[in-house]
């Protein structure tokens, strides 16, 4: 979702550009589908690393990127998010000398028991130009002691692609599918290993949700580590025999968008459903202790309540009696900054190429 309006953008101008796809997300429904939908052609390169440990995973990325940079000599690679395929790469680049980008620079949980923490820190320490979603991943980089002039707040593509597919998602009839009616249920989210790795939490959390739904409908596409999570104890056999929770399958992005478009709660532990259901205007419980986004509770829709069942209970009631957090939009998360993403890498590269020693004959 945040590659396809940087690639849109890097076409417009004209711009000769590869994706390059590692493989990390491999299964069908969580990748596949989102290049079909989101109109992206096939990648130039496709890694095909797929699962493994961090180390193993990350290793495999830096192996095959290594040859592929070597041999396509890129004039610059941009990184987009903070998953384990961002930092190797940027690691890879910034160690063959080629000028690494960094999509969605500056963010900070400040947990670092958060993989995507430790990913997100070591890129942004080794990245060339820092594009920023919010002025507080500005802030943090100037606090961390990267230059300004290699800061650029560029605004949030994820919203350039909500904006562009959601008159195509609203046209969707999901509610029909799900036997649902607009502004009357929730959409849940679950996959972080700290909430679904430990029973116990998991435990916790599901407790909660059981009493949500009691009160109001929970659409639920599970993703394939939770469900076989949810095998491995008692949590998949209380959710099934739950009247209004409805496990389905992973979705692709225009039918999800559709979903959650019209839902009255959005329960997750996801980075970027809090991006959007900001830039939507629907409470959105994020299910974990931090937020790498604080922009999303600070101006938007969204409220950090952890994996305390009570919060959980007390917040979503408060949705559904309608009283549920209201906010505003973000600046600069306005449909362009895949737009402002290429003019500062356009901008990057011509002052780096003007201040290269020139070859004498």
């Amino acid at each position: 979702m945040k590659a396809a309006p940087i690639h849109a953008a890097f076409v417009k101008r004209g711009i000769a550009h590869e994706i390059i796809h590692t493989g990390q997300h491999y299964d069908d429904a969580m990748s596949k589908v989102f290049f079909d939908e989101l109109g992206m052609p096939r990648p130039a390169v496709y890694l095909g690393v797929g699962s493994g440990s961090h180390a193993v995973q990350t290793a495999n990325v830096m192996i095959g990127l290594e040859k592929v940079f070597l041999e396509r000599q890129p004039r610059l690679v941009n990184v987009v998010g903070d998953v384990n395929s961002t930092v190797a790469a940027a690691l890879v680049a910034t160690k063959l000398h080629i000028p690494v980008a960094h999509t969605e620079a500056g963010l900070r949980s400040r947990d670092w028991a958060m993989p995507e923490e430790v990913n997100r820190i070591v890129t942004d320490a080794i990245s060339d130009l820092l594009l920023t979603p919010s002025p507080d991943g500005d802030e943090n980089l100037l606090a961390e002691g990267k230059p300004r002039k290699s800061i650029v707040c560029v605004g949030n593509c994820m919203i350039d692609t909500l904006r562009m597919n959601l008159p195509r998602a609203q046209a969707v009839d999901v509610l029909t599918k799900y036997g649902l009616k607009a502004n009357n249920y929730a959409v849940l989210t679950l996959h972080r290993p700290s909430n679904v790795d430990d029973p116990v939490t998991f435990g916790r959390i599901a407790a909660a949700l059981l009493d949500v739904q009691a009160r109001l409908p929970i659409v639920f596409p599970v993703h394939p580590r939770t469900r076989a999570r949810m095998a491995d104890s008692d949590v998949g056999a209380r959710f099934a025999a739950a009247p209004n929770l409805k496990m389905v399958d992973p979705l692709g992005y225009v039918e999800f968008l559709s979903l959650t478009s019209r839902a009255k709660l959005v329960l997750t532990d996801s980075g970027g459903l809090q991006e959007e259901t900001t830039a939507l205007g629907i409470p959105c419980l994020t299910l974990r202790g931090s937020t790498e986004r604080p922009i999303t509770e600070t101006e938007g829709t969204n409220t950090v309540v952890g994996t305390d069942p009570d919060r959980i209970r007390a917040e979503s009631n408060k949705a559904i009696d309608g009283q549920g957090k209201q906010g505003r939009v973000p600046a600069l998360w306005d449909g362009k900054a895949s737009e402002r993403i290429v003019d500062a890498v356009m901008a990057f590269l011509a002052e780096r190429e003007a201040a290269a020693p020139k070859a004498t004959s």
